[in-house]
């Protein structure tokens, strides 16, 4: 790739990201999973009675399920009228009007939480430097990055996080882990690990970790084949990296995009990414809100477009804007989908800051892939299943990448 073409996809990237911005205020539906504006904290104050209505407000006016999941949403206001006496009143009360949604994407962030976002925004994590999976209940650590607090540490590949400060891992969701895992810079974190039989007490200070979310290589057995990892969309700088990785995977006759583990982030990250893959006046994704208005997000013409054998690997860890893009390259038979089936989530969250340096955390909408599937709580089926168990893991036997190898050059060879 050349470095004109650098230079064009570059602007192609704010040209996306305009569109974006132009959906959501014109549209009125909040097409960004999340976005650098919606990451404006409100540092307005007001009384913790004030806090709980705003909320409230917000949350009957935005929700992308105007039944509220059949209930009167007035009697949330009539029950905790006058009630609300601290801002940790107003959080147990926002929290139970929440849970009576039965969203389990929809959360209500006190101060520090809400903060923190913006740490996501810039692909920086305060914590100790571990990537996590749950299987079968149990939280195993799938790799440990350089540097890091865990690796200082001795932290390995699948050991199980049974405890963090006291607490029991176990059953818990791998978003529930993460969040206790992180906390303040310098501050002390307390695992309890299982390795083997063993049970170890590892006690560790958290430091502010670069994230890179994008890496990729040519495979040095094969210089025909590319591989390109996209460990998440939230990071600023993911279409710049992922620009980047095609430029070190140029010479690939075929590709390999993995889309393991990665839990989404920016809409438009994904709408970048597959706009190079697909042809312009394509749907990529349609987003549907409250008021059925279907907006159709679609590709657009470019010189750039590549067009050769790909193979997308995905996971049960492969959610939101990951299931865009994975989702849109199957329906167009752009890709073919290894691994296994991904999450299941369809559904668009937008943060909402509020007053005291606050937020919600609201589902707004939710998207439809460009054939009209809706994948939430389904997700989408790989066109080649392949299983990884946890003894591949721990042997660092990757079975899924041998076999994204071996049938990307049966690919290539069918050209």
């Amino acid at each position: 790739m050349s470095r004109k073409q650098v230079i064009i996809l570059i602007i192609f990237v704010f040209i996306i990201v305009l569109l974006n911005n132009f959906f959501v205020k014109f549209f009125d539906i909040p097409v960004n999973f999340r976005t650098k504006l919606a990451m404006r904290t409100n540092n307005s104050v007001v009384s913790s009675q004030q806090l709980f209505n705003l909320t409230w407000r917000e949350i009957r006016d935005s929700y992308y399920d105007s039944s509220m999941n059949n209930q009167k949403w007035s009697r949330w206001k009539e029950h905790y009228r006058g009630k609300i006496n601290t801002d940790e009143d107003a959080k147990v009360a926002i929290a139970s009007m929440l849970e009576s949604l039965n969203d389990p994407y929809s959360n209500f962030m006190n101060k520090q939480e809400f903060a923190e976002q913006n740490i996501d925004i810039d692909s920086r994590v305060t914590g100790i430097g571990v990537n996590i999976a749950s299987i079968d209940g149990k939280i195993y650590i799938l790799s440990v990055v350089d540097g890091s607090p865990a690796q200082a540490s001795q932290l390995k590949i699948g050991d199980i996080i049974l405890k963090v400060n006291g607490v029991d891992m176990s059953g818990k969701a791998i978003s529930e882990v993460a969040s206790v895992v992180r906390g303040p810079i310098n501050s002390v974190v307390e695992l309890v690990i299982l390795r083997g039989n063993t049970k170890i007490t590892k006690k560790m200070k958290r430091k502010e970790i670069k994230v890179k979310t994008v890496k990729s290589y040519i495979d040095k057995q094969d210089k025909d084949l590319g591989y390109i990892q996209i460990t998440t969309f939230i990071g600023v700088d993911t279409a710049k990296e992922f620009v980047q990785a095609l430029e070190k995977t140029e010479s690939a006759k075929g590709l390999i995009l993995d889309l393991r583990g990665n839990p989404g982030g920016l809409l438009p990250n994904a709408v970048f990414i597959s706009n190079i893959f697909i042809e312009g006046g394509n749907d990529i994704v349609s987003i549907i809100g409250r008021n059925g208005y279907r907006n159709r997000i679609k590709a657009q013409n470019t010189q750039l477009m590549i067009d050769k054998p790909l193979i997308v690997m995905v996971d049960g860890g492969s959610a939101s804007a990951s299931e865009i893009l994975s989702g849109a390259l199957k329906d167009y038979h752009k890709a073919k989908i290894l691994g296994t089936r991904t999450y299941g989530k369809g559904m668009v969250q937008q943060i909402v800051p509020l007053p005291n340096g606050t937020g919600i955390n609201l589902t707004i909408a939710k998207y439809l892939t460009p054939n009209g599937t809706d994948i939430n709580e389904k997700g989408i089926e790989p066109d080649i299943n392949v299983e990884l168990t946890i003894d591949d893991m721990k042997a660092n036997n990757d079975k899924q990448l041998i076999i994204a190898k071996k049938e990307l050059k049966k690919m290539i060879r069918e050209e």
